[in-house]
């Protein structure tokens, strides 16, 4: 069922849903996920991103959410000033992925204690995207509400026992994906919840065996 937001879109600074709301959105997200302050930035643009970015706005909408603007900030039309003032170098990158969606966004973000993040994002269409990739772990994630990143062994039940944790403490699931590498090897759980969740259940999911992290992202 579509909700208003996905037909009309979200409240923005223009001219377009996809290559300005998106990009920041797709932005803002990689900042949550690196977790701190980056101090530097590179964006490879994709497709119709990479034809397109400097005329619609895509590259100042993007680093306006790695900024951690929202889509309506007026200075998004001033971005690389505020980046500049605020220390935050950055560099753009004409690409192509293949099998990437037209609109997308791979994000490379540097702390100043060297931490460092990829995160590969979508734009497709009102604002809404899908992050379909973090450092080497292929994911799917709406960004629209707060997500469970959970690396684990891929041994039978590890999808039991975390819905079963969830379940118990009334955390609802509305999303779920699982990615793995091969069988027996390394798997990502992706899973989108409703409302908030404690950091104490996160500390029990990480506690069960065959887990090897969880994290918390929260939604943008």
């Amino acid at each position: 069922m579509l909700q208003a937001f996905d037909i009309i879109g979200p409240i923005m600074i223009g001219p377009s849903s996809s290559h300005t709301a998106g990009a920041v959105r797709i932005g803002k997200y990689a900042r949550s996920i690196l977790g701190t302050t980056p101090v530097s930035a590179t964006i490879r643009f994709s497709g119709s991103f990479s034809k397109t970015y400097k005329g619609h706005g895509t590259d100042k909408a993007i680093i306006a959410g790695i900024l951690g603007m929202e889509t309506d900030d007026e200075r998004i039309r001033i971005s690389f000033e505020v980046a500049q003032k605020e220390g935050l170098e950055f560099s753009f990158v004409e690409t192509e992925i293949d099998g990437a969606h037209p609109n997308t966004a791979q994000v490379v973000l540097k702390d100043a204690d060297g931490k460092e993040v990829l995160v590969q994002g979508a734009s497709i269409g009102g604002g809404n995207i899908i992050i379909n990739r973090i450092n080497d772990t292929a994911v799917s994630i709406s960004g629209k509400s707060d997500t469970l990143i959970i690396p684990h062994e891929d041994v039978p039940g590890m999808i039991a026992v975390v819905s079963n944790i969830l379940a118990e403490n009334s955390v609802n699931i509305h999303g779920f994906s699982l990615c793995r590498d091969h069988k027996g090897g390394t798997a990502v759980m992706t899973i989108e919840i409703d409302g908030d969740i404690d950091e104490s259940i996160n500390k029990v999911i990480l506690e069960q065996p065959n887990i090897l992290a969880s994290t918390i992202l929260k939604a943008i």
